[in-house]
């Protein structure tokens, strides 16, 4: 298969985290026989600091005229510390979320057997972990009217959505509940807000129409509990914009890192994959980034094309980086193994099919993984 790829790094460790995604996905063309061309171009606070816009429309042009689009990450402390700053990296996103139509996020949250002792919660309440988070996009209060009075004291934010935007994720998740354990919860906040209240009766009429799956609902303070109290109880979560963001990040200290979680962002004609990470400025250059999140949001990708085959071997390559303890050290603090390093053995192990686990240590260490 023929791809084309934009690559917009972005910000802190988005460049170093999106290098080994490619290294993997460059193994996968040498193992399967594909060609992936990539192009890369600038978003976030690297595109403000160039061209003093968040997205330049060239980096929109390339985007539009690609078949996929992996991020690294976008955000810098210097606008995180800035509440006056008019123009911000992470408005960069927002627009070309909105420009390619990316109404639906999908996370997938589930643990590893081989980290289970990393997460901060017991054992034998995250074990049986795998569910799927569909977040609404591209609608909601971050995209809603935004009002300040002169006197810088009165502020407003709109959360508005219409039958059209809930309808169409809301399909999606179904879907995939479907194919999947058929359970589906929608989160919502309905005994206070009204949309949530129109979110609660366009998901139950679509509901009719997918009697094979279990619909049910939580209030958004309820879901962030429960998903520490006993997150094996769900298949497929379905909500709105704000809300996803905040408990996809909730949900990513189940697996014992935010690095690794990733996450694709699709619509009708165009599917960017990302990281849930953020930018991690104090990593930067540092060589500590965990590059894993970033590399399985390309086997996202490759599964988007139906090259699951492929996206298997990079997942079980991942898999055996993680049993054989070739990681970062946010999940082994004694871990002397870096970013390139990682990223180096999993490419490597896709490529290199041989089932033993002995290992040259001396290669790994001079960042050349090699099984003998």
């Amino acid at each position: 298969m023929n791809l084309n790829i934009a690559l917009l790094p972005g910000d802190g460790i988005g460049p170093e985290v999106t290098a080994q995604a490619v290294k993997c996905l460059q193994a996968v063309e040498e193992t399967f026989n594909h060609q992936f061309r990539y192009e890369e171009a600038p978003i976030g606070a690297v595109a403000i600091d160039r061209f003093n816009t968040p997205l330049p429309k060239k980096t929109l042009e390339i985007c539009k005229t690609s078949d996929a689009i992996l991020l690294g990450a976008i955000g810098d402390l210097k606008y995180d510390t800035d509440p006056t700053a008019k123009v911000r990296p992470e408005q960069g996103l927002l627009e070309l979320r909105k420009e390619l139509g990316l109404f639906a996020n999908i996370r997938p949250v589930n643990t590893f057997s081989s980290l289970l002792e990393k997460s901060p919660l017991k054992k034998e309440i995250i074990q049986n972990t795998n569910f799927i988070i569909y977040r609404e996009l591209t609608g909601g209060i971050y995209f809603g009217e935004k009002k300040l009075n002169e006197a810088g004291t009165l502020a407003s934010d709109l959360c508005e959505y219409s039958e059209k935007e809930i309808s169409r994720i809301a399909h999606l998740a179904f879907k995939a509940a479907k194919n999947r354990n058929g359970k589906l919860c929608l989160v919502d906040k309905a005994n206070v807000l009204e949309s949530s209240r129109l979110w609660r009766k366009v998901v139950s009429k679509i509901g009719e129409s997918y009697p094979e799956v279990e619909l049910s609902f939580l209030f958004v303070d309820n879901a962030a509990m429960q998903l520490i109290l006993n997150p094996g109880q769900f298949d497929v979560i379905l909500t709105e914009n704000m809300f996803g963001d905040i408990l996809s990040d909730e949900a990513s200290v189940i697996g014992g890192s935010i690095g690794l979680l990733a996450s694709s962002s699709v619509g009708e004609d165009n599917a960017l994959f990302e990281p849930i990470h953020g930018s991690y400025p104090q990593a930067k250059g540092k060589d500590i980034a965990n590059p894993v999140a970033a590399i399985l949001s390309a086997t996202m990708l490759l599964e988007h094309f139906g090259l699951y085959e492929e996206a298997m071997s990079v997942r079980e390559a991942v898999d055996k980086s993680l049993r054989k303890g070739i990681v970062t050290s946010d999940l082994d603090a004694k871990s002397s193994y870096g970013t390139n390093q990682v990223g180096d053995f999993i490419a490597d192990n896709i490529v290199d099919k041989d089932g033993s686990f002995t290992m040259n240590d001396e290669n790994i260490d001079l960042g050349k993984s090699t099984i003998i």
